[in-house]
């Protein structure tokens, strides 16, 4: 039997819409969550550009999203304007739908912590800048934590953005406690509290979180300025109070939160950290440096991939699909090149295994 050309290029052009369609609802199955920290705003910060051309789901800013450092309000919302203003955010601001938590630099200045005595000033310029909407719950509580839950083809996705400033003891200066190790060949800022009140997210934060950490979700991003499973290194980072980073993983424990996996900033590098606990490992990804760079990274016996010291961003890629759902975890630098690429089964981070 003989088709005529029209017939011919009609069921060509069926099957052609059929595959097309095929991969469009893969692509449902994948969720893309794009982030970074340390974004200098008078710096033209290009890699924005390039998380547009990724097509994520949603950016988060982890942090030193620009360098306040000041007690001068009317200098914050000046940095700020400059970011906003910039080319290159425009177009993020216009493709990506933004989310975002602080750090030191854009909640105050350099490793600040509750004491900061315009916390609440800068808050409400954070607030502003990201356009967070007046019956926003973070309107309603000291600091800016705040969590969103996604749902995606019956899959959850729980987002907690932390405020690891806002309620943050001072951290212990370091007096030559580890002057003998051979492992630090650099100045060390800090060293770790040793005893149990000292705290980084504050009894409220604490109490918010658990709550959250009991809601049903099959991936919960924790986005912390400070990166949470590396070891100590002398600079900021969890590792400085124990006792809370302890807390963290018995807090998963006490609620069954499956899921967990930390998205952190502040060292100008990125990294991926693997903490062995006893629930199941807790992998921190870091990314940071937008803009900023930094010339050497710390010991870290808990590293299993990186350290990329050039500009970049993160870019987490959960493929819904399988029964057993994978996360894979990207670092693309500065000119669009997959530096990282480290994929894990949801399984792995699950509790007995669910």
């Amino acid at each position: 039997m003989r088709i005529s050309f029209v017939v011919w290029i009609l069921l060509v052009l069926f099957f052609s819409a059929c595959k097309n369609n095929e991969l469009r609802n893969d692509e449902e199955f994948i969720t893309k969550i794009a982030f970074g920290s340390c974004g200098r705003e008078w710096q033209e910060l290009p890699i924005f550009n390039i998380v547009v051309d990724h097509d994520p789901d949603l950016f988060i800013f982890l942090g030193d999203n620009i360098y306040g450092d000041t007690k001068n309000m009317d200098t914050l919302r000046a940095k700020y304007k400059r970011l906003g203003d910039k080319a290159s955010y425009q177009k993020l601001k216009q493709n990506v739908p933004i989310l975002a938590t602080w750090d030191d630099h854009d909640y105050g200045w350099n490793d600040i912590g509750r004491h900061y005595k315009f916390k609440e000033e800068s808050k409400e310029i954070f607030l502003q800048f990201f356009e967070e909407a007046e019956s926003s719950e973070r309107r309603k509580h000291q600091g800016i934590y705040h969590a969103i839950m996604k749902e995606f083809g019956g899959k959850k996705l729980q987002i907690i953005l932390l405020d690891n400033r806002t309620f943050r003891d001072n951290v212990k200066r370091h007096v030559d406690e580890f002057s003998d190790d051979p492992r630090y060949f650099y100045h060390l800022d800090y060293t770790p509290y040793t005893h149990s009140d000292s705290t980084i997210l504050g009894e409220k934060q604490w109490l918010w979180l658990e709550n959250q950490l009991n809601q049903e979700a099959d991936v919960r991003l924790i986005c912390s300025g400070t990166q949470f499973s590396i070891e100590y290194n002398g600079y900021e980072a969890w590792a400085n109070f124990p006792n809370e980073q302890q807390r963290m993983i018995d807090l998963i424990g006490k609620t069954q939160a499956s899921g967990v996996l930390f998205l952190t900033g502040d060292v100008h590098y990125s990294e991926i950290s693997k903490l062995q606990t006893q629930n199941y490992p807790i992998y921190d990804f870091t990314s940071s440096g937008l803009s900023s760079t930094w010339h050497f990274a710390t010991p870290n016996k808990n590293r299993i991939e990186g350290p990329i010291m050039d500009n970049h961003f993160g870019l987490i890629s959960i493929d819904w699909a399988p029964t057993d759902p994978t996360i894979m975890m990207e670092t693309w630098d500065i000119h669009n090149n997959q530096r990282i690429e480290y994929t894990i089964p949801l399984s792995e981070i699950s509790i007995d295994g669910d």
